[in-house]
């Protein structure tokens, strides 16, 4: 068996397309959505990352502004812009860029952003919303995912999911998606993670196998059933001297050997990390038509 590839770049498009169509009658009907995002640092990947999600964001015809901060930046300032953006009605989506310098709480910065603009779903309020089954913004890369398997005929409802992974970012979000009573919801769903002992016992049953370990290629062939749905969360740059980086980026999942066993799997690059920006502008449009429902 060769796995079908589960194309985030066009399924993104797909998303971006929606997102482009809803600014558009918000427009005439006198909203534009605006998007602001808080950069702290000067990082080449958080700076690479957040030029692509400006770059997306006025591709679909949304006011977007990054607010660059030196790196040496106090708590307290950074807390006070979070505020001025809260109060400033231009923005209806607010994001800080994580991750953040060791004098900033991330905790703290994160939850200083208002639940109503909170794009990115990392609010407490908006996470204890998610895991009740309420209105909120959810992560956008658990989101995501959410939409790569419905979008592609891979429905989870009745599915033994089996997600490898705990973060707060993506692990646990998306748990928490999958096992609620609603659509892209209703799996039985498996955690594993560091403290588990043999993984593979559990990842062997899984009718769709989720990677979001941060190691690469953990995930091998003998690890998946025949036929799985294989998830790929993982970006992980590893050395590479034919590339003028010198590193390549590859997943959680040792995406060649997995893919002949498999009968969908997402790559890396060109799977998950798409999805991640289409949906934050989703969130955003979401917020500038009046909250989640």
């Amino acid at each position: 068996m060769t796995a079908t590839i589960i194309d985030g770049n066009a399924i993104a498009q797909q998303v971006l397309d929606e997102v482009r169509a809803d600014v558009e009658r918000l427009r005439a009907a006198g909203t534009e959505p605006g998007l602001a995002v808080v950069l702290v640092g000067d990082d080449p990947s958080s700076a690479s990352y957040v030029k692509g999600k400006t770059r997306d964001a006025i591709a679909v015809g949304m006011r977007s502004e990054t607010i660059r901060v030196a790196a040496d930046v106090s708590q307290a300032a950074l807390l006070g812009m979070v505020a001025d953006l809260n109060a400033d009605p231009r923005w209806h989506g607010v994001i800080v860029q994580l991750p953040l310098p060791p004098q900033i709480d991330e905790t703290l910065a994160t939850a200083a952003v208002s639940p109503e603009k909170d794009v990115d779903g990392l609010h407490p309020i908006n996470v204890g919303r998610l895991f009740r089954g309420e209105p909120g913004f959810v992560s956008c890369t658990p989101a995501g995912v959410i939409q790569l398997l419905l979008r592609t005929g891979h429905d989870p409802a009745g599915k033994h999911v089996v997600l490898c992974g705990r973060s707060n970012l993506v692990g646990k979000p998306l748990a928490g998606l999958l096992m609620q009573k609603r659509v892209g919801g209703n799996a039985t769903v498996t955690v594993c993670h560091t403290a588990t002992p043999d993984i593979s016992m559990y990842t062997r049953q899984a009718d769709i196998l989720i990677a979001v370990m941060g190691r690469p290629g953990v995930i091998t062939a003998d690890m998946v059933r025949e036929g799985a749905v294989v998830i790929d969360v993982g970006v992980n740059a590893i050395p590479d001297a034919t590339k003028k980086k010198g590193t390549r980026l590859v997943g959680d999942v040792d995406y060649d050997a997995v893919a002949e066993k498999a009968s969908a799997i997402t790559p890396v690059p060109g799977g998950v990390g798409p999805m991640t920006r289409a949906m934050l502008l989703h969130n955003t449009v979401i917020a500038a038509s009046g909250g989640p429902k």
